[in-house]
């Protein structure tokens, strides 16, 4: 056998300007949700190192990371146990494949865990590389399920206007972003959308109860326009991330879960975001108080440090599937990823033993949302919402009328350009400025937090008034 060619690396790492990382990077990296363009003009933002909840860029700025890197740094970053565990795995196994009927123990110890953690109905895992794959796991899963059933008739899912599922053919079509319908095509066919539950936009001049059973009642009129025995499930996310961290009423989920039950239709919880502890419960549809079919993982399954995702599948589709399915022709060569299994089992045990969770649920989460109120005598904010670590302040024009701004004007952009000017990662959604911080965030560290966005909704109120914006 020929000795395995070591090969030893550079001494010193190559060190770049921020200027020729700019140069190199508008030369070969297309990023995602990007206008190439405009974006190699202005050159990217390099980042270059990061600990706990603090980002920093290539000219040593110090950034507050209000977003958890893509909503997955839930532990924080520099957690040595996850480096540790990577390595580990790296050594002893750096990949096998779950194909050709086998498995590496590092995914099996994860599947055993998230049955733990997990909601009782879950003991079954579909491992994936990503929250979109397995969105596009769910289309495939679910049709199958019928298809077994003697069903194949029940074909379409319905989903929401401004959900977001992912970027792939499927999970883009789940998905009900506009702008991404406008390109490809999209959605595809059997996938249809009814309306958002947010009730600032949409339930205007009805108490929040009322609007969130007004929402919910929107679902079984797209099924009976659709026809019940057509309808295979019904996909949400329990607390809408990317459209803008928009909460619903409380009375909206279990209306959705008895109109799901009333038609035999399969209830779908996209956890990619709201996972692993986000909402101060492990998953969004505990806080939300449905019990789903289908669970969507990943982002924090492994804190964002190595990509993982999956489905937890429930007892009725698995049991089918296991049974009577014979054999499921889907799946991809990174599913059960031994070093990103490893990775998991660490993050989880983290959770556990750092007690986020909990302390999301009785500590950090609450203050949050007294924060967070408190910012509702601001004169640019019309509304704001919390759920766990996760918040949103709506900007308007006039608070007295919920009128928003001409969308044209792009105040929340400008707004978040204040907040990268002055060390804050806080994301806009239109006018909506959202965050969802690492759940190792403390209390002083959400001070800080605050007295930052403050200081960028000063600067906004400034710059809309001197426009005659507002």
């Amino acid at each position: 056998m020929q000795d395995n060619i070591v090969i030893q690396a550079p001494a010193v790492a190559q060190k770049r300007t921020t200027r020729e990382w700019q140069q190199a990077d508008a030369a070969h990296f297309l990023h995602p949700f990007t206008d190439f363009g405009a974006l190699a003009k202005k050159g990217s933002r390099i980042i270059t190192q990061a600990d706990n909840i603090y980002l920093q860029d290539s000219e040593g700025h110090r950034i507050l990371d209000a977003m958890s890197g893509l909503w997955c740094v839930n532990v924080g970053y520099g957690q040595q146990a996850l480096v540790d565990a990577a390595t580990r795995q790296m050594k002893q196994l750096p990949f096998y494949n779950a194909f050709f009927q086998t498995a590496t123990p590092p995914a099996i110890e994860l599947a055993e865990l998230l049955a733990q953690v997990t909601p009782p109905q879950f003991q079954h895992v579909f491992f994936t590389g990503s929250g979109s794959e397995g969105n596009d796991t769910v289309v495939r899963m679910v049709r199958r399920y019928w298809d077994v059933l003697g069903q194949p008739e029940r074909q379409v899912i319905i989903s929401r206007k401004n959900g977001y599922h992912g970027s792939t053919m499927a999970g883009a079509s789940l998905g009900g972003m506009s702008g991404m319908h406008a390109q490809g095509g999209l959605p595809i066919p059997n996938i249809v959308h009814i309306d958002q539950p947010y009730w600032y936009q949409n339930g205007q001049g009805m108490s929040r109860e009322e609007f969130g059973k007004v929402a919910a009642s929107w679902l079984e009129a797209k099924i009976l326009e659709v026809g019940p025995e057509k309808v295979a499930a019904f996909i949400g996310e329990p607390v809408q991330g990317a459209g803008g961290v928009i909460v619903p009423p409380e009375t909206y989920w279990p209306e959705i879960q008895r109109i799901c039950d009333k038609y035999n239709i399969l209830l779908v919880s996209d956890e990619v975001i709201c996972g692993f502890g986000r909402t101060g419960r492990w998953f969004g549809c505990e806080t939300m108080g449905t019990k789903p079919d289908l669970m969507t993982i990943a982002k924090g399954i492994t804190s964002g440090y190595i990509p993982l995702g999956g489905v937890m599948v429930g007892n009725r589709v698995a049991k089918v599937l296991i049974e009577q399915g014979g054999e499921f022709e889907h799946g991809f060569t990174y599913s059960g990823h031994p070093v990103a299994a490893a990775v998991a089992v660490a993050n989880i045990k983290l959770i556990q033993q750092l007690g986020l969770v909990e302390r999301v649920h009785n500590d950090t989460g609450p203050y949050l949302a007294e924060q967070f109120a408190s910012l509702r005598e601001h004169p640019l904010v019309g509304e704001t919402q919390t759920c766990g670590l996760m918040g949103a302040v709506m900007l308007v024009k006039d608070k007295a009328k919920a009128q928003p701004f001409d969308g044209d004007l792009g105040v929340g952009m400008l707004c978040r350009g204040h907040c990268f000017g002055n060390g804050l990662i806080m994301r806009a959604v239109g006018d909506r400025m959202i965050i969802a911080p690492p759940l190792v965030m403390t209390r002083a560290q959400i001070d800080e937090m605050m007295a930052l966005i403050r200081r960028c909704l000063d600067l906004t109120l400034a710059d809309v008034r001197a426009k005659g914006w507002m």
